[in-house]
């Protein structure tokens, strides 16, 4: 009995990890770094068009959600993010381009969870005069929710001069 215990445990710990993904649904690692990578440019692209469905629809909608911006301002919250809303929906805030450089994404065993890093270069204006954050660090982790994947913490940082 022993010795069928232990074959038993040998046999199930060289078995590969368990995945939300099964036989029919297999995780299909360049499918979702594609879908991901939506999600990464909406959640800036939503801003020349000020699509704020769109972004409201790629950021975690709960309190799990952080977001940390360069200035050491911490985000907590769908609701606190909403709070910015008067800024960018403001018709003196006006997005002329972005551009992310290096994006590298990675995924978790399981499959429903993504983290990524990247250099954005966010460029903007407020009121005629440049608004913009050029050579910003940026990570981030997504969750894959109903299928679907979400933005649930976001870093931006300046690399000291």
């Amino acid at each position: 009995m022993k010795y069928l215990l232990l074959i038993l445990a040998l046999v199930y710990s060289s078995q590969p990890p368990t995945s939300s993904q099964n036989i029919n649904n297999p995780f299909n690692i360049q499918q979702e770094k594609q879908l991901v990578e939506i999600v990464i440019h909406g959640s800036i692209g939503w801003a020349k068009h000020k699509d704020i469905t769109l972004l409201y629809s790629i950021i975690a909608n709960d309190t799990s959600f952080i977001e940390v911006h360069p200035d050491e301002k911490v985000v907590r919250g769908f609701e606190d993010f909403k709070k910015a809303e008067k800024f960018w929906m403001n018709p003196d805030f006006k997005a002329i381009r972005y551009e992310i450089k290096d994006l590298s994404i990675n995924f978790s065993n399981s499959g429903d969870v993504a983290w990524f890093f990247c250099m954005l270069d966010d460029i903007n204006e407020w009121k005629g005069q440049p608004a913009n954050w050029e050579n910003t660090r940026w990570t981030g982790v997504l969750e894959k929710r109903n299928g679907k994947w979400v933005i649930v913490q976001q870093h931006f940082s300046f690399a000291s001069k």
